[in-house]
């Protein structure tokens, strides 16, 4: 089935979820340079961790580190100390070939030099945007740099995916954390924020982000891969036309004006571009939030089921936050872009990403806020699954 994307055709609105839920677990790994330990849970038996350099970060001096988790399967996730950033996922095809279904770099400088997409990257304090970077705690305003246009958006141009995280190695996983001091970026509070990559012996990526702050503030972390399933080679424009997609829980969406800032709305996506309820392939291209049907806080629901039948590689996407934002790369492909792997040039619509978080805006526009007091804890996962 051929499907054209249409440059002139923008979708940049929200939507709800609506249909199955799906339950799953969570574990850790890590120890030296590179090392190999048997766990007593099977799901994480045989993880091997290593450790190598990545680059030196120019502007503080200091070395980026990769972390690269490896399971029994073969199956594998690199991750940057740099913005706690995946760089690449290796997944079996239906050949059994591996194959890096991630957009990334081979060091750290392109990260930090020209951050074109977040490819990767941690995205916070506040992920989406923020209507003219304003909002209020209690009677306090707070102003944000305006990074886009007249918004914010994913923590301005020195968010937590352009720190230097520290890396500590666990009996299955690796645990990112970075403190953000009072004010930092315009955002209240010392924030102490870890996130925690395991990959199990079921080829599914655990990432659990987890906070705690001295003063009330605002936090929405998410994660903000670009993903093409049948490689990330596959670099060109219109490149993932052929991955079929399903957001099965999301019978509404959130709509937006034109600055992409949500109107306080929600709306069914009954027909609507917005319906993925059943699967289909692609055929536009979408900047949308989408709401999670069955969200409560706690539940890891099936946000996204994404497959391309060329690899033959699925991947579900599980939350238990009460939004995602679904984004086919716009935006890439710009001149000063920097080269990915292999050379190549990622082309707009090579890609998709299935970003989990709070509403775009939600501090002003809608009821569930992302605000962490202080003397709470905040947790929260992610939860991308491969399989054939």
């Amino acid at each position: 089935m051929t499907i054209d994307f249409h440059s002139n055709f923008w979708i940049n609105k929200p939507f709800v979820p609506r249909v199955a839920q799906q339950q799953t677990t969570v574990n850790k790994t890590f120890t030296k340079d590179s090392f190999e330990k048997t766990i007593e849970n099977n799901s994480y038996d045989g993880i091997k961790i290593e450790k190598k350099f990545f680059g030196k970060i120019e502007k503080t001096n200091e070395d980026a580190s990769l972390y690269t988790i490896t399971n029994k399967n073969g199956a594998s996730v690199d991750i940057s100390t740099y913005g706690a950033t995946i760089t690449s996922i290796k997944i079996p095809d239906k050949n059994g070939k591996i194959i890096d279904v991630v957009q990334g770099y081979d060091s750290v400088t392109p990260y930090e030099k020209s951050s074109i997409g977040h490819a990767g990257g941690t995205i916070g304090p506040c992920a989406n945007r923020i209507n003219k970077g304003k909002f209020k705690i209690g009677n306090k305003e707070y102003q944000l740099e305006c990074n886009k246009g007249s918004t914010h958006s994913h923590g301005g141009s020195a968010g937590l995916d352009r720190k230097n995280w520290n890396a500590e190695i666990l009996k299955d996983g690796i645990k990112f954390t970075y403190i953000k001091k009072d004010m930092d970026g315009g955002y209240p509070g010392n924030v102490q924020t870890s996130v925690i990559y395991k990959l199990d012996n079921k080829n599914q990526l655990h990432i659990i982000y987890e906070a705690e702050t001295d003063k009330d503030t605002i936090l929405n972390l998410t994660n903000h891969s670009y993903f093409n399933l049948n490689g990330s080679e596959n670099a060109q424009e219109g490149s993932i036309k052929n991955h079929t997609v399903q957001l099965p829980n999301s019978s509404k969406y959130t709509p937006v004006n034109e600055n992409a800032i949500p109107t306080g709305e929600i709306k069914s996506v009954e027909n609507t571009l917005f319906d993925f309820r059943t699967p289909k392939k692609l055929s536009a291209e979408y900047d949308q939030n989408y709401c999670i049907d069955g969200y409560d806080g706690k539940t890891m629901i099936t946000a996204a089921k994404i497959k391309s039948d060329k690899s033959g590689i699925c991947m579900d996407v599980l939350t238990n936050l009460p939004g995602f934002q679904f984004y086919t790369a716009n935006n890439l492909g710009k001149s000063e872009q920097p080269l990915g792997k292999d050379g190549k040039k990622y082309e707009k619509h090579s890609a998709l990403c299935v970003e989990p978080q709070f509403f775009p805006d939600a501090i002003n526009s809608f009821e569930e806020k992302p605000i962490l007091k202080k003397g709470e804890h905040y947790k929260r996962e992610i939860i991308y699954s491969f399989y054939k």
